[in-house]
């Protein structure tokens, strides 16, 4: 059985933003390894649509910019959206039955797979199918954003902390 994990960057105040601020150079490394490592991945649409900027090359790129793009491409990917009509390379689009279809992976697939867009975290933690949480704590305070919890935070107990490169620290939650 899967476990599904959601994890992503965010502000002392709680926000998640790509565009404010990213990760240092060993945090980065630490999300090629992690990215590489994950069984799948479940995006909601805006989240997806960011990621896309990965698809293609870039001349400009640094060696672990090449990397991160090479592992996210060969992550299977299902994005879970209403609007989008299509998805990319090695993506798969939900557009309904979004609990069923999601419980289905996590019954079918062994190992980690990660949910990216608070929107959908707080949908697949409504239907209890979310087993832990990791929020990257940034020494950054935004004041405005989206919350890393799109709703009410579920209760969590804590099961590690730790720092994680620049000024970093993950915290890692379960489900209480």
């Amino acid at each position: 059985m899967a476990r599904i994990v959601f994890a992503m960057n965010q502000s002392l105040d709680g926000y998640v933003d790509h565009e404010e601020f990213a990760p240092g150079p060993a945090l980065f490394r630490h999300w090629i390894e992690h990215v590489a490592g994950l069984t799948g991945s479940v995006y909601g649409r805006r989240i997806y649509e960011l990621m896309r900027y990965w698809d293609e090359d870039h001349p400009e790129w640094t060696p672990d910019l090449r990397d991160f793009a090479e592992a996210w491409r060969k992550l299977p990917k299902w994005v879970v959206s209403r609007s989008l009509k299509s998805v990319g390379p090695n993506a798969t689009l939900v557009a309904s039955d979004v609990e069923a279809v999601i419980g289905r992976l996590k019954q079918e697939l062994a190992g980690e797979i990660s949910v990216s867009g608070p929107d959908l975290a707080g949908s697949l933690t409504d239907f209890g199918l979310v087993d832990e949480y990791r929020l990257y704590m940034h020494p950054v305070v935004l004041g405005r954003g989206k919350p890393f919890f799109a709703g009410p935070r579920p209760p969590l107990h804590l099961v590690a902390s730790d720092p994680m490169g620049e000024d970093v620290v993950r915290l890692t939650y379960v489900p209480a």
